[in-house]
């Protein structure tokens, strides 16, 4: 087994593991200055909106010898607003002009004709209105509401309505922090942009819907133990998928990466860009806010319920009796959300505590706590008041 696979063993099985839940007010005090940083970039610099939203023209010539340089001082000249362009793969440009009208667009096809040497019948001229960027727009927006509460809905009930806030709140997180690096570093808000933007809604609870169906699993039967608290199972649980999650993550990022460090960055500017930063940052946001933002929101909700508090005062006046009495075994765990950090003791591979376990006999605690092992014939407690340690 690889060194990877073998740490993904161990995670899954609690022998190692990283306190997320426990240092959660370290990562969400990364992500709200990360997403402040985002808001402050798009109040300050603005989206750089394309003529998708802005209105303007697109021109196209055929093949000619003329730089691109140069063909972007005659068109600012005849234009008077900023230029795009971009080299097309049969020799020709595709210039782009925001906030241009009619009248305009034939003076500047003219004076491109004249510069660029090209018959004026031969460079191709498209006008966007801006009315058609508002519809485009508006659609997206309305996309996006429609998506959001449906996704709330599905979780709600698939899950708890606690882990549909939570994956909002991720959701949310992850398109803010995209559109701040798109104000940052000024690349084009584009048809590209939108569709990278609605594309990585899906991808960006992929991880976080793998990670609360683990949860749901391991904390089930939660209120009939008394060795972990729902942090430290919540904790195991984003462990146990770690590996699985930055697999998934990284395999998704290269070919994105590859379309936007190579495609966009070779080829030039245009729809490639577009669409794969909007996925590459929507990705990584969205692998970060499954581990260190959502999994630990709903820890934070659940804790708040009556019975799981009460559980988790249980657990801790256990360990905390334990501990007066010198008992290594009492303390199944540690605190809050370090079950996985401290690794599986001998406590954290026995076998069950008998009838009032809620689990059958060789399930135990560590089965609730997302901890998979051989069962121990000596568990404590295990057929208490039975010889045989078996259930009738």
């Amino acid at each position: 087994m690889s060194r990877l696979g073998d740490l993904g063993a161990r995670l899954h099985r609690g022998e190692v593991g990283y306190d997320f839940i426990g240092k959660r007010m370290l990562w969400y005090g990364v992500s709200v200055l990360i997403t402040i940083t985002a808001i402050v970039g798009l109040g300050v610099r603005g989206l750089n909106m394309g003529i998708e939203f802005s209105g303007g023209a697109i021109f196209t010539t055929p093949q000619t010898t003329v730089s691109t340089e140069r063909a972007e001082r005659l068109a600012e000249e005849a234009s008077g607003h900023p230029v795009l362009i971009q080299e097309l793969g049969n020799g020709g440009m595709r210039i782009q002009i925001s906030e241009v009208d009619t009248a305009k667009s034939d003076q500047i096809k003219a004076e491109l004709s004249k510069g660029l040497a090209i018959p004026a019948d031969q460079i191709n001229a498209d006008l966007v209105g801006p009315s058609w960027g508002a519809q485009i727009a508006n659609k997206a927006w309305m996309g996006l509401g429609i998506f959001m509460a449906l996704v709330v809905v599905y979780l709600a009930i698939a899950f708890e309505w606690r882990m549909a806030v939570s994956a909002l709140v991720a959701l949310i997180h992850d398109i803010t922090i995209t559109v701040g690096i798109y104000a940052l570093v000024g690349f084009e808000v584009s048809v590209g942009t939108v569709i990278g933007l609605l594309t990585i809604l899906g991808y960006s609870l992929y991880d976080t819907v793998v990670v609360f169906d683990s949860l749901k699993e391991s904390s089930r039967g939660i209120l009939k133990q008394n060795r972990f608290t729902y942090s430290e199972i919540a904790n195991r649980s984003i462990n146990g998928t770690l590996v699985r999650s930055i697999n998934t993550t990284v395999v998704a990022l290269l070919p994105v990466a590859g379309l936007l460090f190579i495609g966009g960055g070779v080829l030039g500017a245009g729809m490639l860009n577009d669409i794969s930063l909007s996925l590459f940052v929507g990705l990584a946001a969205g692998a970060y806010s499954s581990i260190f933002i959502a999994t630990p929101l709903v820890a934070d909700l659940k804790e708040r319920q009556p019975e799981i508090a009460a559980l988790r005062r249980r657990v801790l006046a256990k360990r905390a009796s334990a501990a007066a009495k010198g008992d290594p075994d009492g303390g199944d765990g540690g605190g809050d959300g370090d079950a996985a950090d401290d690794g599986a003791g001998p406590g954290d591979r026995r076998s069950g505590t008998g009838p009032d376990n809620g689990h059958r006999p060789g399930d135990g605690a560590p089965a609730a706590a997302g901890v998979s092992g051989p069962p121990s014939p000596r568990g404590r407690g295990t057929g208490r008041g039975r010889p045989s340690g078996r259930r009738r």
